[in-house]
């Protein structure tokens, strides 16, 4: 299975439903062809979400591409067949993933990753994690549901009306 793995720093996106892209983050980024998802804090996340930091944030996996509600924003809709969040409750990434952590945060210090790059034994790593999502199950949103708040990413606040 082919993962991104990237470094968050902040929450808000995905969305408690499960929609990667709500705030238009990581924009070019959600056009790669990847077959799950993890989200972990970056080190050094905005200021209000530090609790984030070094762990898991999100995993998602069988994704489901739309088009953005707004023509300029630079990728899709993401949403996942299996969704959990975690934001600051995940399990910290050294711990759990010790050489996929070293691999991130010291020695290649990237901001985002497809798992087929990687070493062997670090895609056992995020094949572990990805077993965490594997009890949870996700009904794909109608985009109609869907409300786009304010966030320094995606610039002014969005909602139903603008679509």
């Amino acid at each position: 299975m082919n993962t991104l793995i990237y470094k968050r720093t902040h929450r808000g996106d995905p969305d408690k439903s499960g929609v990667f892209g709500c705030r238009n983050c990581m924009g070019r980024i959600r056009r790669w062809n990847f077959d799950a998802v993890i989200g972990v804090g970056g080190k050094s996340p905005r200021p209000g979400h530090e609790e984030i930091a070094n762990r898991i944030n999100w995993i998602g996996i069988s994704p489901y591409k739309t088009k953005a509600p707004n023509p300029t924003w630079e990728g899709p809709l993401v949403r996942f067949e299996r969704f959990v969040l975690y934001d600051e409750k995940g399990p910290k990434l050294k711990r759990l993933a010790p050489n996929l952590f070293k691999y991130m945060f010291e020695d290649k210090h990237v901001r985002a990753v497809m798992s087929r790059s990687l070493a062997s034994e670090i895609q056992e790593e995020v094949t572990r994690i990805l077993g965490l999502a594997k009890k949870h199950k996700r009904t794909r949103p109608f985009l109609s549901d869907i409300v786009l708040t304010k966030n320094k990413c995606c610039g002014r606040k969005r909602d139903k009306s603008d679509w």
